[in-house]
């Protein structure tokens, strides 16, 4: 066994294992404390780089939700203006100036339990690949291989979509966002393909017991799973908030597939 690996394992049984988390110190709104207090306990520094989380692992925490991350991978393109400051991007469709929220208004759903604040999530917007949803957008591939949401506005079954769209985008296959092969590549193999990666198991009583490891991932392992309907999109953007929750994930059963060996 290599010596970084050992020095996990050492870790884990040293500050994790027989442990409940304890996040009571955190804002109990927050759905990663659990994993924050994981990850102090491990001995790793909270940020928001796309690299492996501890000597070349990345490292995933036990979930409820019956689904784990491999990344929140905001797409390239959008159609609407994003960006920071004077970088301001809107390269799908120049001829069009929409705001992140006109995007989301036309786009995506109001919430009459957040006050019909907007969002882009759940029933706007495709999750599996070749998804189309009732609000007529499509999650596919191009020819190069970069992911794509289009909108089709014959397959929007909206009763008011001619009042919701603008008349010049009542049209079919409209980009509305695009991830390029390469960046997802470089994220993906960046964080998966160098030692592997490990999570951090809890036992029927939820006190960390074990911990698990799992062999490397490369982009065309990953780009296969997602056409297989493995790997899926979860968005989860809205009004607000201008983080892009751009989350793409597995279930756990998948994940847990993968292990190698545990410990």
């Amino acid at each position: 066994m290599c010596e970084n690996k050992q020095e996990i394992i050492n870790r884990f049984y040293k500050n994790v294992r027989t442990l409940f988390p304890d996040t009571s110190g955190s804002n109990k709104k927050h759905a990663g404390k659990e994993g924050h207090w994981l990850e102090t306990k491990m001995g790793i520094i909270h940020n928001g780089d796309n690299e492996p989380d501890l000597f070349g692992y990345e490292m995933k925490n036990q979930t409820t939700s019956g689904k784990i991350t491999f990344g929140d991978w905001t797409a390239d393109e959008y159609i609407f203006l994003h960006g920071r400051g004077k970088n301001k991007i809107n390269s799908i469709n120049k001829e069009f100036q929409l705001t992140r929220d006109n995007f989301l208004t036309i786009f995506g759903k109001p919430n009459e339990k957040k006050g019909d604040r907007y969002s882009w999530s759940g029933i706007p917007c495709p999750t599996y690949f070749n998804d189309i949803t009732a609000f007529g957008q499509h999650l596919t591939m191009d020819k190069n291989g970069n992911i794509l949401i289009k909108y089709n506005f014959s397959k929007d079954t909206r009763d008011n979509k001619f009042e919701l769209v603008h008349k010049n985008m009542q049209r079919e296959g409209l980009i509305l966002a695009r991830w390029n092969k390469n960046s997802l590549k470089s994220k993906l193999e960046k964080k998966f393909n160098q030692k592997g990666w490990f999570t951090c198991l809890k036992d029927k009583e939820g006190k960390y017991s074990k911990i698990s490891f799992g062999l490397p991932m490369n982009y065309e392992t990953w780009i296969e799973l997602f056409i297989q309907k493995v790997v899926f999109f979860d968005s989860g953007m809205y009004q607000g908030n201008n983080r892009p929750y751009s989350m793409w994930r597995a279930k756990t059963g998948y994940w847990h597939s993968l292990i190698q060996d545990s410990y």
